[in-house]
């Protein structure tokens, strides 16, 4: 059973931003480091959406469950919360 993910995510305004951000990840071959430092509006984005490893409880509700149902090299998304639209790239699971 999982229970630590570590995850780097892109969270934007809307579901537009966010399929824009997925189809130059997964069309146009652009790193997700290189989206996230480029269209995120989250302080992770310095870090190219690094948010670490965290486990469950500590995230939203919305967020985890997503990360939790995902596997290692998964992105996902577009995944709406109170904080607005992310797309989620699941680096490791421990």
């Amino acid at each position: 059973m999982v229970s630590q993910i570590n995850a780097s995510h892109i969270l934007v305004k809307t579901e537009q931003e966010a399929k824009v951000a997925l189809t130059e990840i997964m069309y146009q071959n652009k790193a997700f480091e290189y989206v996230a430092k480029e269209k995120s509006i989250c302080p992770s984005k310095k870090n190219g959406g690094s948010l670490g490893w965290f486990g469950r409880g500590q995230m939203v509700r919305e967020f985890e469950t997503a990360c939790f149902n995902g596997k290692k090299g998964d992105v996902l998304g577009p995944i709406k919360t109170q904080f607005g639209w992310h797309l989620i790239k699941i680096m490791d699971v421990k």
